[in-house]
């Protein structure tokens, strides 16, 4: 299993002024769905921060994202360990594939792949 980006994903109200402070750091917007945007260097695409109000198809709100190349096979191990999964595997409407698991510090992780349909 590969690990592709960790991302740390924040709770706002403020997604806009979010955006215009981070930017003056030299973050930009690569993606914005309403509720989720993320920021990503130009210079390093992998080094993020995700913004969201809300989850779209859970009812809890991730504390990070880690994107793995299989989700399938991570999804399988987290289950034979015992964690607790917090929101199932299932394919979302915008590409990915993921669950949510609780660490051991109570924290929720969205382990995520990008679908490669077709």
């Amino acid at each position: 299993m590969t690990v592709r980006r960790v991302v740390p994903d924040l709770t706002t109200e403020a997604m806009a002024e979010s955006r215009d402070f981070y930017g003056l750091i030299g973050l930009r917007e690569v993606m914005n769905q309403g509720w989720v945007m993320t920021l990503a260097s130009p210079t390093n695409p992998t080094a993020q921060l995700t913004f969201m109000t809300h989850d779209e198809t859970a009812d809890v709100r991730p504390d990070l994202s880690i994107e793995v190349d299989d989700v399938d096979a991570v999804h399988a191990a987290v289950l034979a360990s015992g964690a607790q999964i917090v929101h199932p595997l299932q394919d979302e409407a915008w590409g990915v594939r993921r669950f949510f698991a609780r660490d051991p510090n109570g924290k929720v992780v969205n382990v995520v792949s990008h679908r490669r349909d077709g």
